[in-house]
């Protein structure tokens, strides 16, 4: 199957698409700002620039978009066209998310990644059971954890 748009178009349609202060971030951000905690945006020093960063609890939490990082949910669907090109941007994605956890839990962080599917779409968590995971998560001892929708809410 072609693509509909010209390579202008698509151009211009990729560069609208966010890396930072999307909308679950945001949902996220205020919901545990509300709730007394405080925390750093995109700290560059840390690998794989964690989208929020806690100091005092030595915390770390990824909000990540399940087609970016090809999360096995509802709402990631592989794109018919260029297959191969997003198979491969995908995995190596999914790489560099592995490698930057595995170097934030050897550095003593504590990772949370909280998955859009459980902020949106069919499975989703109502949304202040999302930030009371997420604060429970904060001020606790776990190493690291996920969350993702409904149907596997058992991993969080």
């Amino acid at each position: 199957m072609t693509d509909v748009l010209t390579p202008k178009q698509r151009r211009l349609n990729m560069s609208r698409i966010r890396d930072r202060n999307t909308k679950p971030e945001l949902i996220v951000r205020r919901g545990l700002h509300a709730r007394g905690l405080r925390y750093r945006l995109q700290d560059r020093t840390l690998p794989g620039r964690p989208d929020l960063v806690f100091p005092r609890y030595r915390t770390v939490i990824f909000v990540n978009g399940c087609f970016w990082h090809g999360h096995s949910c509802p709402m990631f669907r592989m794109p018919a066209t260029r297959a191969e090109f997003w198979r491969t941007k995908i995995a190596a994605n999914q790489e560099r998310d592995a490698r930057s956890y595995a170097a934030l839990l050897d550095a003593g962080w504590r990772v949370l990644t909280i998955w859009e599917c459980s902020l949106r779409g069919p499975n989703r968590w109502p949304q202040e059971a999302v930030l009371n995971t997420c604060k429970d998560f904060i001020v606790g001892n776990s190493h690291s954890a996920e969350i993702s929708g409904r149907s596997t809410a058992s991993d969080a």
